[in-house]
Protein backbone atom coordinates (compact mmCIF):
# COMPACT_ATOMS: atom_id res chain seq x y z
CA UNK A 1 0.00 0.00 0.00
CA UNK A 2 1.62 3.59 -1.19
CA UNK A 3 2.70 5.54 1.77
CA UNK A 4 -0.03 7.58 3.24
CA UNK A 5 -3.24 6.00 2.02
CA UNK A 6 -5.30 5.25 5.22
CA UNK A 7 -4.56 8.77 6.33
CA UNK A 8 -5.62 10.19 2.69
CA UNK A 9 -9.10 7.75 3.25
CA UNK A 10 -9.45 9.30 6.27
CA UNK A 11 -9.12 12.73 5.18
CA UNK A 12 -11.45 11.69 1.58
CA UNK A 13 -14.15 10.61 3.49
CA UNK A 14 -14.03 13.70 6.01
CA UNK A 15 -14.17 15.87 3.18
CA UNK A 16 -16.63 14.16 1.34
CA UNK A 17 -18.97 15.06 4.50
CA UNK A 18 -17.82 18.45 5.10
CA UNK A 19 -18.38 19.50 1.22
CA UNK A 20 -21.82 18.88 1.30
CA UNK A 21 -22.38 22.10 3.03
CA UNK A 22 -19.60 23.84 0.84
CA UNK A 23 -20.76 25.24 -2.41
CA UNK A 24 -18.89 24.42 -5.69
CA UNK A 25 -16.11 26.43 -6.99
CA UNK A 26 -16.63 29.22 -9.42
CA UNK A 27 -14.25 29.15 -12.29
CA UNK A 28 -11.33 31.07 -12.61
CA UNK A 29 -12.67 33.23 -15.08
CA UNK A 30 -16.25 34.17 -12.87
CA UNK A 31 -14.45 34.21 -9.57
CA UNK A 32 -13.47 37.24 -9.02
CA UNK A 33 -16.89 39.20 -9.13
CA UNK A 34 -17.90 40.90 -6.13
CA UNK A 35 -21.48 39.49 -5.97
CA UNK A 36 -21.58 37.03 -3.13
CA UNK A 37 -18.21 37.92 -1.15
CA UNK A 38 -17.26 37.54 2.41
CA UNK A 39 -19.39 35.97 4.76
CA UNK A 40 -21.79 34.81 2.17
CA UNK A 41 -18.90 33.68 -0.32
CA UNK A 42 -15.07 33.73 -1.61
CA UNK A 43 -12.79 35.80 -0.52
CA UNK A 44 -9.04 36.10 -1.58
CA UNK A 45 -7.09 35.98 1.33
CA UNK A 46 -3.34 35.69 -0.28
CA UNK A 47 -1.80 36.32 -4.02
CA UNK A 48 1.36 36.18 -5.82
CA UNK A 49 1.64 37.24 -9.12
CA UNK A 50 3.32 34.71 -11.90
CA UNK A 51 6.37 36.81 -13.10
CA UNK A 52 8.80 34.09 -15.23
CA UNK A 53 9.46 30.99 -15.83
CA UNK A 54 12.26 29.00 -14.21
CA UNK A 55 13.56 25.20 -13.88
CA UNK A 56 10.83 22.65 -13.09
CA UNK A 57 11.69 20.32 -10.38
CA UNK A 58 10.46 16.92 -10.95
CA UNK A 59 10.02 13.76 -9.18
CA UNK A 60 10.18 16.99 -6.24
CA UNK A 61 7.55 18.75 -3.38
CA UNK A 62 7.57 22.02 -3.20
CA UNK A 63 6.06 23.60 0.35
CA UNK A 64 5.20 27.22 -0.11
CA UNK A 65 4.61 28.86 2.50
CA UNK A 66 2.21 31.65 2.33
CA UNK A 67 0.45 34.29 4.58
CA UNK A 68 -3.00 34.64 5.11
CA UNK A 69 -4.72 37.93 5.25
CA UNK A 70 -8.37 36.56 6.77
CA UNK A 71 -9.73 33.54 7.46
CA UNK A 72 -12.31 31.51 6.70
CA UNK A 73 -13.79 27.28 7.03
CA UNK A 74 -12.65 26.09 4.01
CA UNK A 75 -9.71 27.13 1.33
CA UNK A 76 -9.41 26.91 -2.58
CA UNK A 77 -5.96 27.38 -4.00
CA UNK A 78 -4.96 28.35 -7.54
CA UNK A 79 -2.47 26.67 -9.29
CA UNK A 80 -0.62 28.26 -12.40
CA UNK A 81 0.86 27.46 -15.95
CA UNK A 82 0.17 30.39 -17.35
CA UNK A 83 3.25 31.24 -18.33
CA UNK A 84 4.66 27.84 -19.33
CA UNK A 85 4.77 25.92 -22.92
CA UNK A 86 3.78 22.37 -22.06
CA UNK A 87 1.33 20.84 -19.59
CA UNK A 88 1.84 21.20 -16.22
CA UNK A 89 1.35 17.58 -14.16
CA UNK A 90 0.61 17.61 -10.67
CA UNK A 91 0.51 14.40 -9.07
CA UNK A 92 -0.44 15.38 -5.73
CA UNK A 93 -1.11 18.51 -3.81
CA UNK A 94 -1.75 19.64 0.05
CA UNK A 95 -3.02 22.82 1.89
CA UNK A 96 -2.07 22.51 6.24
CA UNK A 97 -1.84 25.34 9.04
CA UNK A 98 2.27 25.88 9.38
CA UNK A 99 3.10 25.49 13.46
CA UNK A 100 2.45 29.17 14.82
CA UNK A 101 5.75 28.31 16.81
CA UNK A 102 8.02 27.30 13.71
CA UNK A 103 7.71 29.56 11.42
CA UNK A 104 10.78 29.15 9.89
CA UNK A 105 10.16 25.42 9.20
CA UNK A 106 8.05 23.18 7.12
CA UNK A 107 6.13 21.20 9.79
CA UNK A 108 2.40 21.85 9.49
CA UNK A 109 0.24 21.51 12.89
CA UNK A 110 -0.84 17.85 13.40
CA UNK A 111 -4.08 16.71 11.52
CA UNK A 112 -4.16 20.20 9.24
CA UNK A 113 -3.19 18.16 6.27
CA UNK A 114 -5.62 18.27 3.76
CA UNK A 115 -5.71 16.75 0.10
CA UNK A 116 -6.21 19.43 -2.84
CA UNK A 117 -8.78 18.04 -5.79
CA UNK A 118 -9.56 19.80 -9.20
CA UNK A 119 -12.81 18.03 -10.46
CA UNK A 120 -12.38 15.68 -7.99
CA UNK A 121 -9.01 14.04 -8.92
CA UNK A 122 -6.20 13.80 -6.26
CA UNK A 123 -3.70 14.82 -9.55
CA UNK A 124 -4.16 17.56 -11.99
CA UNK A 125 -3.11 18.79 -15.60
CA UNK A 126 -2.88 22.16 -16.45
CA UNK A 127 -2.87 23.37 -19.69
CA UNK A 128 0.28 25.89 -20.98
CA UNK A 129 -1.09 29.34 -20.66
CA UNK A 130 -4.07 28.27 -18.22
CA UNK A 131 -4.56 28.36 -14.33
CA UNK A 132 -6.42 25.88 -12.65
CA UNK A 133 -8.76 26.54 -9.58
CA UNK A 134 -8.81 23.83 -6.92
CA UNK A 135 -12.33 22.27 -5.36
CA UNK A 136 -13.19 23.72 -1.95
CA UNK A 137 -11.03 22.25 0.62
CA UNK A 138 -12.55 21.62 4.10
CA UNK A 139 -10.25 23.34 6.66
CA UNK A 140 -10.67 25.91 9.20
CA UNK A 141 -8.30 28.77 7.85
CA UNK A 142 -6.92 30.90 10.69
CA UNK A 143 -6.16 35.18 9.77
CA UNK A 144 -2.73 36.44 9.75
CA UNK A 145 -1.23 33.02 9.85
CA UNK A 146 1.32 30.96 7.43
CA UNK A 147 -0.27 27.64 5.07
CA UNK A 148 1.84 25.24 3.85
CA UNK A 149 0.58 24.75 0.13
CA UNK A 150 2.83 21.81 -1.10
CA UNK A 151 3.12 20.52 -5.01
CA UNK A 152 4.35 17.37 -6.28
CA UNK A 153 5.59 16.99 -10.09
CA UNK A 154 6.56 13.79 -10.81
CA UNK A 155 7.35 14.26 -14.40
CA UNK A 156 9.27 17.26 -15.85
CA UNK A 157 6.56 19.20 -17.16
CA UNK A 158 9.03 22.00 -18.79
CA UNK A 159 9.32 25.91 -17.51
CA UNK A 160 7.62 26.26 -13.86
CA UNK A 161 5.67 29.35 -13.66
CA UNK A 162 6.61 30.83 -10.38
CA UNK A 163 6.88 34.21 -8.22
CA UNK A 164 10.84 34.90 -8.26
CA UNK A 165 10.93 37.40 -5.33
CA UNK A 166 8.64 35.82 -2.32
CA UNK A 167 11.27 37.51 0.25
CA UNK A 168 9.81 34.13 2.17
CA UNK A 169 11.49 31.01 2.73
CA UNK A 170 9.69 27.96 1.08
CA UNK A 171 11.01 23.81 1.32
CA UNK A 172 11.66 21.66 -1.30
CA UNK A 173 11.77 17.55 -0.83
CA UNK A 174 14.21 15.88 -3.50
CA UNK A 175 13.26 12.97 -2.64
CA UNK A 176 9.23 12.46 -4.41
CA UNK A 177 5.85 12.79 -3.17
CA UNK A 178 6.19 13.95 0.63
CA UNK A 179 2.84 16.66 0.06
CA UNK A 180 1.28 14.44 2.86
CA UNK A 181 4.32 14.74 5.62
CA UNK A 182 3.08 16.96 8.20
CA UNK A 183 6.79 16.71 10.24
CA UNK A 184 8.38 18.40 7.39
CA UNK A 185 11.86 16.18 7.68
CA UNK A 186 11.97 15.54 4.18
CA UNK A 187 11.92 18.99 2.86
CA UNK A 188 16.05 19.60 3.06
CA UNK A 189 15.97 22.44 0.74
CA UNK A 190 15.02 25.88 0.91
CA UNK A 191 13.79 28.16 -2.11
CA UNK A 192 12.86 31.70 -1.88
CA UNK A 193 10.16 31.64 -4.82
CA UNK A 194 6.74 30.45 -5.09
CA UNK A 195 6.39 27.80 -7.33
CA UNK A 196 2.74 27.34 -9.34
CA UNK A 197 0.77 28.73 -6.57
CA UNK A 198 -0.79 31.81 -7.34
CA UNK A 199 -3.75 32.22 -5.18
CA UNK A 200 -5.72 30.91 -2.21
CA UNK A 201 -9.58 31.53 -1.04
CA UNK A 202 -11.68 31.12 1.80
CA UNK A 203 -14.70 30.22 2.02
CA UNK A 204 -16.80 32.57 4.81
CA UNK A 205 -14.35 34.91 5.96
CA UNK A 206 -15.57 37.93 8.51
CA UNK A 207 -14.88 40.21 5.51
CA UNK A 208 -16.86 41.65 2.48
CA UNK A 209 -14.67 41.13 0.23
CA UNK A 210 -10.89 42.27 -1.20
CA UNK A 211 -8.39 44.53 -1.67
CA UNK A 212 -5.94 43.69 -4.29
CA UNK A 213 -2.33 45.96 -4.55
CA UNK A 214 -0.96 45.71 -8.15
CA UNK A 215 2.52 47.22 -8.25
CA UNK A 216 6.08 46.65 -8.79
CA UNK A 217 9.03 45.77 -6.20
CA UNK A 218 7.93 48.05 -3.92
CA UNK A 219 4.67 46.29 -3.65
CA UNK A 220 6.59 43.34 -3.68
CA UNK A 221 8.04 43.91 -0.30
CA UNK A 222 11.91 44.46 -2.01
CA UNK A 223 13.69 45.94 1.14
CA UNK A 224 11.40 44.51 3.74
CA UNK A 225 12.39 41.90 6.14
CA UNK A 226 12.65 38.33 4.70
CA UNK A 227 9.65 35.98 5.96
CA UNK A 228 8.49 38.51 8.46
CA UNK A 229 5.22 39.77 6.37
CA UNK A 230 6.22 43.13 6.36
CA UNK A 231 5.59 44.10 2.90
CA UNK A 232 3.04 47.72 2.91
CA UNK A 233 0.25 45.09 1.66
CA UNK A 234 0.68 43.06 4.71
CA UNK A 235 0.93 46.27 7.13
CA UNK A 236 -2.48 47.33 5.07
CA UNK A 237 -4.28 43.94 5.94
CA UNK A 238 -3.21 44.27 9.86
CA UNK A 239 -5.01 47.61 9.80
CA UNK A 240 -7.86 45.94 8.27
CA UNK A 241 -8.18 43.40 10.10
CA UNK A 242 -8.43 45.61 13.32
CA UNK A 243 -11.96 47.01 11.51
CA UNK A 244 -15.26 45.39 12.00
CA UNK A 245 -16.08 42.88 9.99
CA UNK A 246 -18.59 44.57 7.73
CA UNK A 247 -15.65 47.25 6.71
CA UNK A 248 -12.15 44.18 6.73
CA UNK A 249 -10.68 43.11 3.28
CA UNK A 250 -8.53 40.25 2.80
CA UNK A 251 -5.36 41.86 0.88
CA UNK A 252 -4.01 40.45 -2.27
CA UNK A 253 -0.42 41.30 -3.28
CA UNK A 254 -0.20 41.62 -7.32
CA UNK A 255 3.11 43.20 -6.82
CA UNK A 256 6.21 41.66 -9.43
CA UNK A 257 9.85 43.52 -8.99
CA UNK A 258 10.94 45.30 -11.89
CA UNK A 259 7.04 45.17 -13.39
CA UNK A 260 6.01 48.00 -15.87
CA UNK A 261 2.42 49.84 -16.85
CA UNK A 262 3.27 49.72 -20.20
CA UNK A 263 5.54 47.30 -21.05
CA UNK A 264 6.55 43.87 -20.53
CA UNK A 265 9.77 42.52 -19.24
CA UNK A 266 9.72 41.71 -15.59
CA UNK A 267 6.40 39.50 -15.74
CA UNK A 268 3.49 40.92 -18.38
CA UNK A 269 2.71 44.57 -17.91
CA UNK A 270 0.30 45.77 -15.68
CA UNK A 271 -1.87 46.54 -18.31
CA UNK A 272 -1.84 42.97 -19.95
CA UNK A 273 -2.06 40.86 -16.59
CA UNK A 274 -5.23 42.97 -14.82
CA UNK A 275 -7.72 40.32 -15.84
CA UNK A 276 -5.45 37.66 -14.13
CA UNK A 277 -3.87 39.24 -11.28
CA UNK A 278 -7.09 41.51 -10.74
CA UNK A 279 -10.02 40.91 -11.82
CA UNK A 280 -10.40 37.35 -12.19
CA UNK A 281 -9.58 37.33 -7.90
CA UNK A 282 -12.03 36.34 -5.90
CA UNK A 283 -13.98 39.05 -3.75
CA UNK A 284 -12.20 41.86 -5.52
CA UNK A 285 -13.61 45.31 -4.39
CA UNK A 286 -10.99 47.61 -4.54
CA UNK A 287 -7.09 47.74 -6.40
CA UNK A 288 -4.92 49.96 -5.31
CA UNK A 289 -2.48 50.89 -8.48
CA UNK A 290 1.12 51.74 -7.07
CA UNK A 291 3.11 51.39 -10.62
CA UNK A 292 5.22 53.48 -12.60
CA UNK A 293 8.19 53.94 -11.35
CA UNK A 294 10.31 51.45 -13.63
CA UNK A 295 8.12 52.80 -17.03
CA UNK A 296 10.10 56.12 -16.03
CA UNK A 297 13.61 54.99 -15.37
CA UNK A 298 13.72 51.64 -17.48
CA UNK A 299 15.18 50.61 -21.15
CA UNK A 300 13.34 52.25 -22.89
CA UNK A 301 12.04 54.28 -20.33
CA UNK A 302 8.42 56.59 -20.88
CA UNK A 303 8.82 60.38 -21.18
CA UNK A 304 5.06 60.67 -22.14
CA UNK A 305 2.84 61.68 -19.24
CA UNK A 306 -0.39 61.30 -21.34
CA UNK A 307 0.80 57.59 -22.13
CA UNK A 308 0.41 56.41 -18.21
CA UNK A 309 -2.73 58.81 -18.10
CA UNK A 310 -4.50 56.62 -21.21
CA UNK A 311 -3.09 53.65 -19.61
CA UNK A 312 -4.58 54.27 -15.81
CA UNK A 313 -7.50 55.32 -17.33
CA UNK A 314 -7.89 51.71 -19.27
CA UNK A 315 -7.63 50.39 -16.07
CA UNK A 316 -9.59 52.11 -14.14
CA UNK A 317 -12.47 51.36 -17.26
CA UNK A 318 -12.04 48.11 -16.62
CA UNK A 319 -12.22 47.98 -12.82
CA UNK A 320 -15.15 50.03 -13.09
CA UNK A 321 -16.72 47.67 -15.41
CA UNK A 322 -16.36 44.41 -12.50
CA UNK A 323 -17.87 47.29 -10.68
CA UNK A 324 -14.00 47.45 -8.50
CA UNK A 325 -13.27 51.02 -7.45
CA UNK A 326 -9.64 52.00 -8.23
CA UNK A 327 -6.96 54.08 -5.59
CA UNK A 328 -4.10 55.83 -7.60
CA UNK A 329 -0.66 55.97 -5.70
CA UNK A 330 1.67 58.62 -6.17
CA UNK A 331 4.92 56.89 -7.19
CA UNK A 332 7.59 57.59 -5.04
CA UNK A 333 11.07 59.74 -4.99
CA UNK A 334 14.25 57.56 -5.98
CA UNK A 335 16.69 60.60 -6.12
CA UNK A 336 20.32 58.96 -5.24
CA UNK A 337 19.61 55.99 -7.23
CA UNK A 338 21.86 55.50 -10.19
CA UNK A 339 18.88 55.34 -12.44
CA UNK A 340 17.52 59.16 -11.16
CA UNK A 341 17.91 62.16 -13.63
CA UNK A 342 16.08 65.66 -13.47
CA UNK A 343 14.41 64.90 -16.45
CA UNK A 344 12.92 61.44 -15.03
CA UNK A 345 11.85 63.00 -12.10
CA UNK A 346 10.46 65.98 -14.18
CA UNK A 347 8.37 62.95 -15.37
CA UNK A 348 7.85 61.50 -12.02
CA UNK A 349 6.40 64.82 -10.71
CA UNK A 350 3.55 65.18 -13.80
CA UNK A 351 2.69 61.82 -13.57
CA UNK A 352 1.77 62.22 -9.87
CA UNK A 353 0.22 65.40 -10.16
CA UNK A 354 -2.27 63.23 -12.64
CA UNK A 355 -2.79 61.01 -10.17
CA UNK A 356 -3.37 63.80 -7.57
CA UNK A 357 -5.44 66.11 -9.84
CA UNK A 358 -6.14 64.21 -13.12
CA UNK A 359 -9.75 62.94 -11.95
CA UNK A 360 -8.36 59.41 -13.03
CA UNK A 361 -9.51 57.61 -9.91
CA UNK A 362 -12.12 57.04 -7.63
CA UNK A 363 -9.45 58.21 -4.72
CA UNK A 364 -6.00 58.52 -4.02
CA UNK A 365 -3.32 57.30 -1.78
CA UNK A 366 -0.53 59.79 -1.80
CA UNK A 367 2.34 57.24 -1.33
CA UNK A 368 5.18 59.98 -2.73
CA UNK A 369 3.57 62.92 -0.18
CA UNK A 370 4.27 60.42 3.14
CA UNK A 371 7.57 59.10 2.24
CA UNK A 372 9.73 62.16 1.05
CA UNK A 373 12.31 64.28 2.39
CA UNK A 374 10.65 67.42 3.08
CA UNK A 375 14.24 69.14 3.11
CA UNK A 376 14.32 67.01 -0.56
CA UNK A 377 11.52 66.17 -2.18
CA UNK A 378 12.97 63.54 -4.80
CA UNK A 379 14.71 62.19 -2.16
CA UNK A 380 13.01 59.27 0.18
CA UNK A 381 13.36 60.00 3.83
CA UNK A 382 16.54 58.23 5.42
CA UNK A 383 14.65 56.71 8.33
CA UNK A 384 12.65 54.81 5.55
CA UNK A 385 15.72 54.10 2.92
CA UNK A 386 16.45 50.49 2.69
CA UNK A 387 20.03 52.03 1.33
CA UNK A 388 19.05 52.30 -2.49
CA UNK A 389 17.86 55.28 -2.11
CA UNK A 390 14.36 52.91 -3.84
CA UNK A 391 13.25 50.60 -1.81
CA UNK A 392 11.67 51.54 1.87
CA UNK A 393 13.11 49.15 5.14
CA UNK A 394 10.08 48.02 7.35
CA UNK A 395 9.43 51.61 8.69
CA UNK A 396 8.76 52.60 5.25
CA UNK A 397 6.44 50.24 4.15
CA UNK A 398 4.30 50.56 7.59
CA UNK A 399 4.13 54.35 6.76
CA UNK A 400 2.94 53.50 3.23
CA UNK A 401 0.14 50.68 4.97
CA UNK A 402 -0.81 54.00 7.34
CA UNK A 403 -1.01 56.64 5.13
CA UNK A 404 -3.96 54.51 3.21
CA UNK A 405 -7.52 55.85 3.80
CA UNK A 406 -9.22 52.91 4.78
CA UNK A 407 -12.62 54.44 4.02
CA UNK A 408 -11.56 54.95 0.13
CA UNK A 409 -11.26 50.84 0.34
CA UNK A 410 -14.73 50.43 1.54
CA UNK A 411 -16.83 53.02 0.07
CA UNK A 412 -19.96 52.47 -2.49
CA UNK A 413 -18.67 50.70 -5.76
CA UNK A 414 -18.71 51.85 -9.22
CA UNK A 415 -22.16 50.83 -10.53
CA UNK A 416 -21.10 48.12 -13.27
CA UNK A 417 -21.27 48.88 -16.99
CA UNK A 418 -21.36 47.08 -20.00
CA UNK A 419 -18.14 45.20 -19.45
CA UNK A 420 -14.07 46.15 -20.84
CA UNK A 421 -15.31 47.21 -24.21
CA UNK A 422 -16.24 50.31 -22.84
CA UNK A 423 -13.18 51.39 -22.12
CA UNK A 424 -12.44 52.35 -25.83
Amino acid sequence: MRRGTIPYLLTALAAALALALVPPPASAATSGRHHGTGRQGWTGTWEAAASATTTQLPGQSVRNVVHTSVGGRAARIRVSNRLGTTPLELGAVTVAVQKADAPKSPAAVAGTVRRVTFGGAASAEVPAGEDAVSDPVPLRVPSDANLLVTLYTPHDSGPATYHRSALQTSFIAPDGDRTADDDGTAYSATTSSWYYLTGVDVLGAPAVGSVVALGDSITDGSGSTASANHRWPDRLAARLRALPPRERLGVLNAGIAGNRVLLDGTGPSALSRLDADVLSRSGVRAVIVMEGINDIKGNPNQTDPAAFAAAYRQIVAHAHARGIRVVGGTITPYGGNGGWTAAREAVRQSVNDLVRHGGIFDAVADFDATVRDPDAPDRILPAYDSGDHLHFDDAGLQAMADGIDLHSLTAERPRPTGGPADAA
